[in-house]
């Protein structure tokens, strides 16, 4: 009985051995890589131009087989709300990140953090005041925003008052487009005299109460500039409720249904085109490229066209107008 009490026993135990050399000893399946993962914190979200930079983003991203988000704030006002954005973006220990400021200095606390922990930081459309992106996705802003100012120049004779309705005064995009018109109007037209440079946020309806302000404060105002979509939208906006078709030159920056409906009608006479879908496409190639370790150019320049009534369905000029 003793025998056999130790038999089982024994049979038991190398049961048991043997179940735990099929589980505990077995080669342990390797974990799956995980996504490389690329948040994209734009400066807005509600214009055609953001939802463009987008379009070309996720055309990237699914090219280079990789995870992006692209997300912004309401307006383009909302600094903080961009901050916090960002903030969140980077608490996901994210593969690298796509930024466009709202403001070129207020995010470099948190961007300093990203290049502490090795988190390649590729800015688009507006750069920081900081050497901690690797490469900048973006227009020429200064050269394309002399070219409106030549446009404007060349529409107005070379005299006249003209006023610009600018984005803001905090992003690289809007002081660039804002001192590359003013700088190009004031040299290359000496007779035509800026007098006054107002600030819409990028918002369509307080940029149209600038414009109404303005008609009203200059009556010989001859031309305004209006440095993104939201503020050409709102200048036209203004024109019209104050009475102003056909008197005033309006060149605007960015398309969309509503510019390219105002030039066509000719209340606008042109307006600068970036390349939105190739902004965002370029972003995340260059993201996927500083994750390899190759080396990226200081800026990737992704163009502009000036576009009126006489090009506006030229193949070139179609293929980067958003509506």
């Amino acid at each position: 009985m003793i025998l056999k009490k130790f038999a089982a026993r024994g049979l038991v135990v190398l049961t048991a051995l043997a179940v735990l050399a099929m589980t505990g000893c077995a080669p342990a399946k390797p974990a799956e890589p995980t996504k490389v993962y690329i948040p994209l914190i734009s400066k807005g979200f509600q214009h055609q131009f953001w939802q463009a930079v987008k379009v070309g983003a996720e055309k990237a991203a699914a090219e280079f087989s990789v995870e992006i988000t692209f997300e912004g704030p309401e307006n383009e006002t909302m600094v903080d709300k961009q901050i916090d954005m960002l903030s969140a973006a980077l608490a996901k220990k994210p593969s690298a990140l796509g930024f466009a400021a709202l403001d070129s200095q207020a995010a470099i606390p948190l961007l300093k953090k990203a290049q502490e922990a090795k988190i390649p930081v590729i800015a688009f459309d507006s750069g920081v005041d900081s050497d901690i992106p690797v490469t900048t996705a973006s227009t020429d802003n200064a050269v394309a925003a002399a070219g409106a100012a030549d446009a404007m120049g060349k529409l107005l004779g070379g005299k006249g008052e003209v006023a610009l309705v600018v984005h803001d005064q905090t992003s690289a995009s809007g002081t660039l487009r804002r001192d590359g018109f003013v700088n190009q109007m004031t040299s290359a037209f000496p007779d035509i005299k800026i007098v006054d440079i107002q600030y819409g946020g990028g918002d369509h309806l307080k940029s149209t109460e600038i414009t109404k302000a303005l008609l009203q404060a200059h009556p010989k105002l001859a031309g305004i500039f209006g440095s993104n979509e939201g503020g050409a939208i709102g200048i036209v906006n203004g024109v019209k409720e104050a009475g102003k078709e056909g008197k005033v030159v309006i060149i605007g920056f960015d398309s969309g249904k509503a510019q390219t409906d105002a030039i066509r009608s000719g209340l606008m006479s042109g307006a600068i085109t970036q390349n939105p879908v190739g902004i965002g496409y370029e972003t995340v190639k260059a993201a996927v490229a500083a994750l390899k370790g190759e080396t990226l150019p200081k800026t990737i320049d992704t163009g502009f066209y000036y576009y009126d009534k006489t090009n506006i369905d030229n193949p070139e000029i179609a293929a980067v107008l958003y509506e």
